[in-house]
């Protein structure tokens, strides 16, 4: 079992000792790599964070690599993939954010499946302040409580956290009155053609007032055109991510199309 203690210099969780019920389970042979996608803050011009987007050795798509996870492997899985985000990162020199998507089904016990996480921002001189982690809405998660859990416990640790996908599922707001995390990234089926679309635009502008009022920030995700962007400008929303602005560019940093960033 780990034993948590309250760090008496920064109040943050820490661990004594390693060990869960995921650590008996075989190991994943699968082999990964990864993409980076910027999120841009468009009123400043500068890069926000950036995605780690999962994929083949040599750049192959996250569904050829996400078909060979089942549960036997799922929490060796999710594990190589957060220490291998953050060592690929490091190697890149990243400055900025680094968000992390994790499966919530693969943690067992939040302050025990962070231990190799700690270990490799440690290693790779990574700082946790520097760490987002975000999960997928749309997910299906076995126990709601146990992700505000999870959640939680990142939080203590140090780590940002962001709903990934806002929107996609049925369980969205539901989880935003469980647990306010520091980020929501927006569904882009929601930031679609919205500069044109009132339905969305009123559903969005409902979801923007919400997070105001909870002090959570939006990112818009999935942006594609001009008219998106300076629609989520106009409401308020500086933090973007999409095509528009860059491509997710495999094992390396992309670089940023400078007119997308011209207001």
């Amino acid at each position: 079992m780990d034993d948590a203690i309250q760090s008496p210099a920064n109040g943050r969780t820490r661990l004594t000792t390693s060990g869960c019920a995921g650590c008996k389970l075989a190991q994943s042979p699968i082999a990964l790599g990864f993409a980076f996608q910027p999120i841009v803050d468009v009123r400043s011009g500068s890069v926000f964070a950036h995605e780690a987007l999962v994929r083949g050795p040599r750049g192959e798509p996250a569904s050829s690599v996400l078909a060979q996870v089942h549960e036997d492997n799922r929490y060796h899985f999710d594990q190589r993939c957060r220490t291998t985000a953050i060592a690929q990162a490091a190697a890149l020199e990243m400055g900025g954010l680094l968000s992390i998507n994790f499966m919530p089904n693969a943690v067992y016990r939040a302050e025990a499946c962070i231990r190799s996480t700690l270990e490799a921002a440690e290693q790779h001189g990574f700082p946790i302040e520097r760490i987002i982690f975000e999960t997928i809405e749309g997910e299906s998660i076995h126990d709601r409580s146990h992700l505000v859990d999870i959640f939680r416990a990142y939080k203590r640790f140090g780590f940002q956290t962001a709903i990934d996908d806002f929107g996609a599922g049925y369980s969205g707001l539901s989880l935003l009155a469980d647990f306010q995390p520091d980020l929501i990234k927006l569904d882009m089926n929601l930031v679609r053609d919205v500069d044109t679309d009132y339905v969305r635009q009123r559903i969005v502008c409902g979801v923007l007032a919400i997070c105001n009022d909870l002090g959570v920030r939006v990112v818009a995700e999935g942006i594609e055109t001009r008219g998106e962007r300076d629609f989520f400008l106009a409401n308020g929303v500086t933090l973007m991510q999409g095509y528009f602005f860059a491509k997710p560019a495999f094992r390396s940093i992309p670089r940023i199309d400078s007119a997308a960033l011209e207001t």
